[in-house]
């Protein structure tokens, strides 16, 4: 349960701080913006350093299954966008993958 809350907690950092940047670069946002996002990208990278696995790889490739279905989440919660079937469909193949791999590699506790 506590590598599902680092994964959580690690997507809603990596979104937040790269929404940062968007919303600086492509939306108009003044520049100090990016400050609380370069923050956000730290504890993000931070916070993956947390699961407890031997290789970096393997963390990050399980993590992008959960990275996908948050960006989903942003999108609907933050953004106003309601995903479509293919949307959700499509992250839940990738929740599946990351399940798969941190299944597979025995490397499901936490520090």
């Amino acid at each position: 349960m506590k590598l599902c809350a680092i994964y959580a907690a690690a997507a809603f950092c990596e979104i937040a701080g790269c929404f940062a940047f968007w919303a600086w670069l492509k939306n108009g946002k003044p520049a100090l913006v990016a400050v609380p996002g370069v923050l956000a990208l730290v504890a993000f990278a931070w916070l993956l350093t947390r699961v407890d696995t031997a290789y970096a790889g393997r963390a990050y490739a399980a993590y992008g299954g959960v990275y996908i279905a948050a960006s989903l989440v942003w999108l609907w919660l933050i953004e106003g966008q309601r995903p479509t079937t293919t949307d959700i469909l499509g992250s839940l193949i990738c929740l599946v993958g990351a399940a798969i791999i941190l299944g597979g590699s025995g490397a499901t506790t936490v520090e």
